[in-house]
Protein backbone atom coordinates (compact mmCIF):
# COMPACT_ATOMS: atom_id res chain seq x y z
CA UNK A 1 0.00 0.00 0.00
CA UNK A 2 1.23 3.62 -0.76
CA UNK A 3 0.38 6.69 0.65
CA UNK A 4 -0.03 10.13 -0.75
CA UNK A 5 -0.08 13.18 1.35
CA UNK A 6 -0.44 16.40 -0.33
CA UNK A 7 -3.32 14.52 -2.42
CA UNK A 8 -5.26 16.77 -3.60
CA UNK A 9 -2.68 19.77 -5.10
CA UNK A 10 -1.37 19.58 -8.52
CA UNK A 11 1.02 16.61 -7.99
CA UNK A 12 -0.89 14.83 -5.02
CA UNK A 13 -3.58 14.39 -7.78
CA UNK A 14 -2.35 12.86 -10.43
CA UNK A 15 -0.16 10.81 -8.54
CA UNK A 16 -2.95 9.15 -6.76
CA UNK A 17 -4.64 8.90 -9.89
CA UNK A 18 -1.55 7.50 -11.85
CA UNK A 19 -0.92 4.65 -8.91
CA UNK A 20 -4.44 3.59 -8.74
CA UNK A 21 -5.05 2.80 -12.42
CA UNK A 22 -1.34 0.88 -11.88
CA UNK A 23 -3.41 -1.52 -9.54
CA UNK A 24 -2.29 -0.15 -6.35
CA UNK A 25 -3.90 0.15 -3.03
CA UNK A 26 -3.59 3.95 -2.17
CA UNK A 27 -4.44 6.02 0.61
CA UNK A 28 -4.54 9.57 -0.07
CA UNK A 29 -3.76 12.00 2.64
CA UNK A 30 -5.09 15.61 2.64
CA UNK A 31 -6.48 18.01 5.25
CA UNK A 32 -9.91 18.55 3.97
CA UNK A 33 -12.51 16.11 2.59
CA UNK A 34 -11.94 15.24 -0.91
CA UNK A 35 -13.73 13.14 -3.54
CA UNK A 36 -11.38 10.25 -5.00
CA UNK A 37 -11.06 7.55 -7.76
CA UNK A 38 -12.62 4.04 -7.32
CA UNK A 39 -10.57 1.91 -5.03
CA UNK A 40 -8.65 4.91 -3.59
CA UNK A 41 -9.33 5.43 0.25
CA UNK A 42 -8.99 9.19 1.68
CA UNK A 43 -7.81 10.24 5.48
CA UNK A 44 -7.88 13.40 7.10
CA UNK A 45 -4.53 14.67 8.56
CA UNK A 46 -2.52 17.32 8.87
CA UNK A 47 1.22 16.88 9.12
CA UNK A 48 1.70 19.59 11.59
CA UNK A 49 0.55 16.72 13.49
CA UNK A 50 2.07 13.79 12.75
CA UNK A 51 0.13 11.38 15.17
CA UNK A 52 -2.81 12.08 12.80
CA UNK A 53 -0.94 10.68 10.19
CA UNK A 54 -0.55 7.34 12.17
CA UNK A 55 -4.27 5.80 11.00
CA UNK A 56 -3.46 6.34 7.14
CA UNK A 57 0.22 4.33 7.09
CA UNK A 58 -1.20 1.19 9.45
CA UNK A 59 -0.26 -1.66 6.78
CA UNK A 60 1.85 0.82 4.41
CA UNK A 61 5.01 0.12 2.35
CA UNK A 62 5.94 3.50 0.92
CA UNK A 63 4.80 7.22 1.49
CA UNK A 64 5.01 10.08 -0.17
CA UNK A 65 5.80 13.44 1.62
CA UNK A 66 4.58 16.46 -0.02
CA UNK A 67 4.54 19.35 2.02
CA UNK A 68 2.90 22.84 1.79
CA UNK A 69 5.26 25.80 1.43
CA UNK A 70 8.64 24.95 2.56
CA UNK A 71 7.72 22.62 5.61
CA UNK A 72 8.95 25.47 8.04
CA UNK A 73 6.04 24.97 10.37
CA UNK A 74 6.71 21.05 10.25
CA UNK A 75 8.47 18.42 12.81
CA UNK A 76 9.93 16.08 9.84
CA UNK A 77 11.47 13.63 12.60
CA UNK A 78 8.13 13.43 14.33
CA UNK A 79 6.37 12.90 10.90
CA UNK A 80 9.10 10.25 9.90
CA UNK A 81 9.24 8.18 12.95
CA UNK A 82 4.97 7.43 13.13
CA UNK A 83 5.85 6.35 9.19
CA UNK A 84 8.57 4.26 10.80
CA UNK A 85 6.36 2.58 13.76
CA UNK A 86 3.72 1.89 11.17
CA UNK A 87 5.81 -0.41 9.42
CA UNK A 88 6.85 2.20 6.15
CA UNK A 89 9.91 1.34 4.38
CA UNK A 90 10.43 3.70 1.60
CA UNK A 91 10.10 7.51 1.50
CA UNK A 92 9.78 9.86 -1.47
CA UNK A 93 10.23 13.37 -0.70
CA UNK A 94 9.31 15.98 -2.95
CA UNK A 95 11.51 18.95 -1.92
CA UNK A 96 12.54 21.62 -4.24
CA UNK A 97 15.68 22.14 -6.96
CA UNK A 98 16.60 25.43 -4.65
CA UNK A 99 16.97 23.08 -1.70
CA UNK A 100 20.48 22.74 -3.42
CA UNK A 101 20.81 25.67 -5.43
CA UNK A 102 19.83 27.73 -2.45
CA UNK A 103 20.30 25.80 0.59
CA UNK A 104 20.84 29.47 2.70
CA UNK A 105 17.72 31.22 1.46
CA UNK A 106 15.50 31.45 4.66
CA UNK A 107 12.65 30.51 1.86
CA UNK A 108 14.10 27.15 1.42
CA UNK A 109 16.03 26.43 4.32
CA UNK A 110 13.47 24.49 5.94
CA UNK A 111 13.13 22.07 3.03
CA UNK A 112 17.42 21.01 3.46
CA UNK A 113 16.04 20.05 6.79
CA UNK A 114 13.36 18.34 5.71
CA UNK A 115 15.97 16.51 3.25
CA UNK A 116 18.19 16.00 5.74
CA UNK A 117 15.69 14.34 7.86
CA UNK A 118 14.24 11.90 5.10
CA UNK A 119 18.13 10.55 4.39
CA UNK A 120 18.52 10.16 8.11
CA UNK A 121 15.96 8.06 8.72
CA UNK A 122 16.67 4.50 8.57
CA UNK A 123 14.08 4.19 5.57
CA UNK A 124 15.00 3.98 1.96
CA UNK A 125 14.24 7.15 0.79
CA UNK A 126 14.42 9.53 -3.05
CA UNK A 127 14.21 12.83 -2.86
CA UNK A 128 12.22 14.73 -5.99
CA UNK A 129 13.61 18.16 -6.50
CA UNK A 130 11.35 19.79 -8.99
CA UNK A 131 12.09 23.40 -10.49
CA UNK A 132 9.35 25.76 -11.22
CA UNK A 133 6.09 24.22 -12.00
CA UNK A 134 4.11 24.66 -15.22
CA UNK A 135 1.11 25.09 -12.96
CA UNK A 136 2.05 28.68 -11.82
CA UNK A 137 0.38 30.00 -14.75
CA UNK A 138 -2.70 29.29 -13.03
CA UNK A 139 -2.25 32.52 -11.22
CA UNK A 140 -3.24 34.16 -14.53
CA UNK A 141 -6.50 32.54 -15.25
CA UNK A 142 -8.81 35.39 -13.94
CA UNK A 143 -7.08 38.13 -16.09
CA UNK A 144 -6.65 36.01 -19.04
CA UNK A 145 -10.49 34.94 -18.96
CA UNK A 146 -11.73 38.45 -18.30
CA UNK A 147 -9.10 40.68 -20.08
CA UNK A 148 -7.05 38.34 -21.87
CA UNK A 149 -4.31 39.60 -19.95
CA UNK A 150 -0.91 37.91 -17.94
CA UNK A 151 0.95 39.87 -15.99
CA UNK A 152 4.55 38.71 -14.43
CA UNK A 153 7.86 40.28 -13.57
CA UNK A 154 10.91 39.54 -15.34
CA UNK A 155 8.89 38.95 -18.59
CA UNK A 156 12.33 37.49 -20.66
CA UNK A 157 14.07 35.75 -18.25
CA UNK A 158 13.68 31.61 -18.93
CA UNK A 159 13.43 28.70 -16.59
CA UNK A 160 12.93 24.85 -17.67
CA UNK A 161 9.24 25.16 -15.45
CA UNK A 162 8.30 21.19 -15.19
CA UNK A 163 4.93 20.09 -15.52
CA UNK A 164 3.27 18.67 -12.67
CA UNK A 165 1.62 15.49 -14.27
CA UNK A 166 6.03 15.06 -14.96
CA UNK A 167 6.23 14.89 -11.19
CA UNK A 168 3.49 12.62 -10.81
CA UNK A 169 4.88 10.10 -12.98
CA UNK A 170 8.32 9.99 -12.11
CA UNK A 171 7.19 9.83 -8.05
CA UNK A 172 4.78 6.81 -9.19
CA UNK A 173 7.98 5.21 -10.95
CA UNK A 174 9.93 5.76 -7.73
CA UNK A 175 7.20 4.53 -5.11
CA UNK A 176 6.94 1.26 -6.75
CA UNK A 177 11.01 0.31 -7.66
CA UNK A 178 13.33 -0.59 -5.47
CA UNK A 179 16.29 0.51 -7.44
CA UNK A 180 15.69 4.29 -7.09
CA UNK A 181 16.63 4.38 -3.20
CA UNK A 182 19.20 6.31 -2.05
CA UNK A 183 18.62 8.66 -5.52
CA UNK A 184 17.99 12.73 -6.00
CA UNK A 185 16.17 13.35 -9.07
CA UNK A 186 16.16 17.21 -9.92
CA UNK A 187 13.02 17.43 -12.11
CA UNK A 188 12.67 20.43 -14.90
CA UNK A 189 11.10 20.94 -18.13
CA UNK A 190 12.60 20.48 -21.43
CA UNK A 191 13.88 23.86 -22.49
CA UNK A 192 14.00 27.16 -20.60
CA UNK A 193 10.77 29.37 -21.06
CA UNK A 194 10.09 33.10 -20.50
CA UNK A 195 6.69 34.07 -18.59
CA UNK A 196 6.74 36.00 -21.88
CA UNK A 197 7.14 32.84 -23.82
CA UNK A 198 4.09 30.85 -21.65
CA UNK A 199 1.33 33.50 -21.83
CA UNK A 200 1.76 33.38 -25.82
CA UNK A 201 1.60 29.28 -25.16
CA UNK A 202 -1.65 30.29 -23.72
CA UNK A 203 -2.83 32.24 -26.07
CA UNK A 204 -2.00 29.62 -28.90
CA UNK A 205 -3.81 26.81 -27.02
CA UNK A 206 -6.90 29.24 -26.85
CA UNK A 207 -6.89 30.80 -30.23
CA UNK A 208 -6.54 34.33 -29.49
CA UNK A 209 -4.04 36.84 -28.47
CA UNK A 210 -3.10 37.11 -24.61
CA UNK A 211 -1.43 40.31 -24.07
CA UNK A 212 1.81 40.26 -21.54
CA UNK A 213 2.32 42.68 -18.83
CA UNK A 214 5.64 43.34 -17.48
CA UNK A 215 5.51 43.88 -13.77
CA UNK A 216 8.07 45.83 -11.82
CA UNK A 217 10.09 43.42 -9.00
CA UNK A 218 7.69 45.72 -5.96
CA UNK A 219 4.59 45.58 -8.06
CA UNK A 220 5.01 41.64 -8.03
CA UNK A 221 6.47 41.54 -4.41
CA UNK A 222 3.26 43.36 -3.28
CA UNK A 223 0.97 41.27 -5.14
CA UNK A 224 2.59 37.88 -3.99
CA UNK A 225 2.51 38.72 -0.34
CA UNK A 226 -1.20 38.82 -0.48
CA UNK A 227 -0.33 34.69 -0.04
CA UNK A 228 3.56 34.13 0.73
CA UNK A 229 5.30 34.79 3.32
CA UNK A 230 7.71 37.33 3.28
CA UNK A 231 11.13 35.18 2.66
CA UNK A 232 9.24 32.73 0.04
CA UNK A 233 8.40 35.91 -1.87
CA UNK A 234 11.69 36.88 -1.83
CA UNK A 235 13.58 33.85 -2.34
CA UNK A 236 10.73 33.24 -5.12
CA UNK A 237 11.75 36.47 -6.66
CA UNK A 238 15.07 35.71 -6.63
CA UNK A 239 15.01 32.87 -8.62
CA UNK A 240 12.77 34.47 -11.07
CA UNK A 241 14.77 37.44 -11.80
CA UNK A 242 18.26 36.04 -11.05
CA UNK A 243 18.18 32.27 -11.51
CA UNK A 244 21.71 30.97 -11.25
CA UNK A 245 23.63 28.71 -14.23
CA UNK A 246 22.42 25.50 -11.78
CA UNK A 247 18.47 26.75 -12.22
CA UNK A 248 18.68 27.90 -15.88
CA UNK A 249 19.84 24.12 -16.46
CA UNK A 250 17.60 21.37 -17.69
CA UNK A 251 17.88 18.19 -15.91
CA UNK A 252 18.24 14.84 -17.45
CA UNK A 253 16.40 13.03 -14.90
CA UNK A 254 12.76 13.15 -16.22
CA UNK A 255 13.68 11.46 -19.20
CA UNK A 256 15.99 9.27 -16.95
CA UNK A 257 13.31 7.75 -15.17
CA UNK A 258 10.33 7.69 -17.37
CA UNK A 259 12.38 6.78 -20.50
CA UNK A 260 10.93 10.09 -22.64
CA UNK A 261 11.18 13.79 -22.53
CA UNK A 262 9.36 16.00 -20.33
CA UNK A 263 6.54 17.38 -21.21
CA UNK A 264 6.36 21.28 -22.77
CA UNK A 265 4.49 24.39 -21.03
CA UNK A 266 2.55 24.25 -24.34
CA UNK A 267 1.15 20.60 -23.97
CA UNK A 268 0.62 21.67 -20.26
CA UNK A 269 -1.41 24.73 -21.42
CA UNK A 270 -3.24 22.81 -24.21
CA UNK A 271 -4.23 20.03 -21.18
CA UNK A 272 -5.16 22.69 -18.96
CA UNK A 273 -6.88 25.35 -21.25
CA UNK A 274 -10.63 25.28 -19.70
CA UNK A 275 -8.98 27.45 -17.02
CA UNK A 276 -8.06 30.29 -19.22
CA UNK A 277 -11.32 29.89 -21.23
Amino acid sequence: MIVVTGATGNVGRVLVRVLAQAGERVVAVSRKPAEMPEGVTHHRADLADPESLRPALGGADALFLLVAGAGAHLDPRGILDVAKAAGVRRVVLQSSQAARTRPESGSHAPLRVLEDAVRRSGLEWTVLRPGGFDSNAFAWAETIRSRRTAAAPFGDVGLPVVDPADIAEVAAVVLRGEEHAGQTYELTGPAPITPRQRARAIGDALGAPVRFVEQSREEAREQMLRFMPEPVVDGTLAILGEPSAAELRVSPDVERVLGRAPRTFAEWARRNIGAFE
